[in-house]
């Protein structure tokens, strides 16, 4: 097949996992934990390299910030035959017993973004694939990390959650963060809900892992707090989680 247009990959790297982080800075360093990388190539903010893990070929490709991005990401990947996703994330922390450093693991996610619109309609859930996220669930017990797993906030405007006072919706933003509050949403982000649900609609298996850099409750009420941008954890959970995926399908 020819390359796609926006990815700039064809079906030659012959992988069926890929792990999805955000930022293009990241993608090497989460390459380096697979056997034999290099580096495949870059087009707009899409990254890529690749490697292997237990004899199967992983790659490694960012998604820029958001969901029209991620969308476009996931739909070129399984046009090469991908069939796995693994987005690696930040996020925000918003039940207060999620700390800085806590590992979110989602297994969905609330569609406020517009992206998963424009699949389906708002009824339906995005929601991450069972296989997929369990193997992160293990991952995160076999390396003993906290984690917490449950429903996510997905949304488009950065600026809208941390400022939303200035913005002339503010009554909606902040009637609706009072609900997911109250419904018991984990974490806030802006690249699952178009993952999952891109990856439902192509037939796709899908899941998340998040590192917590802060919580902005815990902030108001004045509990500890501090920022923490590493991201080490997130990976070696990706990594293993693939790795008993891998396992898995070689044992049925």
């Amino acid at each position: 097949m020819d390359r796609s247009y926006h990815i700039g990959l064809n079906d030659s790297h012959g992988a069926k996992y890929a792990i999805l982080p955000g930022d293009p800075g990241r993608v090497e360093k989460i390459a380096r934990y697979l056997e034999n990388p290099k580096y495949l190539n870059t087009n707009r903010e899409y990254t890529t390299w690749i490697g292997e893990l237990e004899g199967e070929k992983v790659l490694v490709m960012s998604t820029g910030m958001g969901g029209p991005s991620t969308a476009i990401g996931v739909e070129e990947l399984f046009m090469t035959g991908v069939n796995t996703f693994i987005r690696i994330g930040t996020c925000g922390g918003m039940q207060l017993q999620i700390k800085s450093g806590d590992i979110v693991v989602a297994n969905g996610a609330i569609r406020v973004e517009g992206t998963s619109k424009e699949y389906v309609p708002i009824e339906y859930p995005a929601i991450s694939n069972f296989e997929v996220t369990t193997a992160l669930v293990h991952a995160c017990k076999k390396l003993n990390k906290t984690f917490h797993t449950g429903v996510v906030h997905c949304k488009d405007s950065f600026y809208g959650q941390h400022n939303p006072n200035r913005m002339p919706v503010s009554y909606q933003l902040n009637n609706q963060w009072d609900a997911w509050m109250k419904a018991g949403c984990l974490a806030s982000e802006m690249e699952s809900a178009a993952l999952f649900t891109v990856s439902s609609v192509l037939g796709a298996r899908a899941g998340c892992v998040l590192s917590v850099i802060w919580n902005q409750e815990r902030e108001k009420q004045g509990l500890e707090n501090s920022k923490n941008y590493d991201t080490s954890d997130g990976i070696r959970i990706a990594i293993e989680a693939i790795r008993l995926l891998i396992k898995n399908e070689k044992i049925s």
